[in-house]
């Protein structure tokens, strides 16, 4: 999987298309979207207009809240083949885990992938709980677990956790909604390196051994946030970036699925 992607989360109609194809073009070779966000298809039609090959272009997608149980989520998968159609899907999520229907739901994914229709299986929004719930049933451990993350939330045992685990930890909403690129902290170490602080925040998150998602769909931003691979931080700077953490959750508590 590369390490870092495109999230096509609200991204819509022709502006989807279009927003894939740009980044495919730039040279993004992971594009993440779900069920929920409505636009497997415009993403998969971006796809297979790309001439980038399909075995060199890595497809997320995610089981939605409402397909949750064993059977529903076969469906489920099976509806996500037909919207993308773009042969097969590289790894499928756990969007959120729902109450009741967890494992249920993980026993479905597991099928998928015994019976290879799926390249790699993983969660989303999974923080320790889940894991060690999941833990006790699980006869092939999550891949990946996709969870909001980023210097203003980091998510330092569950980033350990993970490690130990061989679990790759994925980070959607990276960039914190743009809520702390003007944070003076940062801009005096992008300043430093001649970078956007956009750019800092990826590369910071590379750096962790986290796979960022950062979601937009201005060309000019694409690229900026593609090109994070030229550069490193100091372990001084990789620290003072680590101090950031204040909390800061944007969208829903996983916690509340408890």
């Amino acid at each position: 999987m590369p390490h870092i992607g495109l999230g096509a989360y609200q991204m819509h109609h022709e502006e989807a298309v279009r927003s894939v194809e740009q980044a495919l073009n730039i040279g993004y070779r992971l594009i993440d979207t779900a069920s929920m966000y409505g636009n497997e298809a415009e993403v998969g039609q971006a796809i297979r207009n790309s001439s980038v090959p399909r075995d060199q272009v890595f497809v997320t997608t995610k089981l939605a809240n409402t397909d949750h149980g064993y059977d529903e989520a076969l469906r489920a998968f099976e509806k996500s083949e037909k919207a993308l159609d773009i042969g097969h899907i590289d790894l499928y999520l756990i969007h959120w885990p729902i109450r009741g229907q967890r494992k249920n739901s993980w026993k479905a994914l597991e099928k998928i992938f015994d019976e290879k229709r799926v390249r790699a299986i993983g969660v989303a929004n999974y923080l320790e709980p889940f894991l060690d719930e999941l833990s006790t049933y699980a006869h092939i451990p999550p891949a990946v677990n996709q969870v909001e993350f980023n210097p203003y939330l980091y998510r330092r045992d569950l980033m350990e956790r993970c490690r130990k685990d061989g679990i790759i930890l994925q980070a959607y909403t990276p960039l914190s909604r743009g809520r702390r690129l003007s944070d003076p902290k940062l801009v005096e170490i992008a300043s430093r390196y001649g970078r956007s602080t956009a750019q800092i925040i990826l590369r910071w998150l590379i750096e962790m051994g986290i796979c960022p998602i950062p979601k937009t769909v201005n060309h000019d931003r694409l690229l900026e946030n593609f090109r994070v691979d030229d550069f490193q931080l100091s372990n001084a700077d990789l620290k003072a970036i680590s101090q950031f953490d204040e909390g800061l959750a944007i969208c829903g508590d996983p916690l509340d699925y408890l």
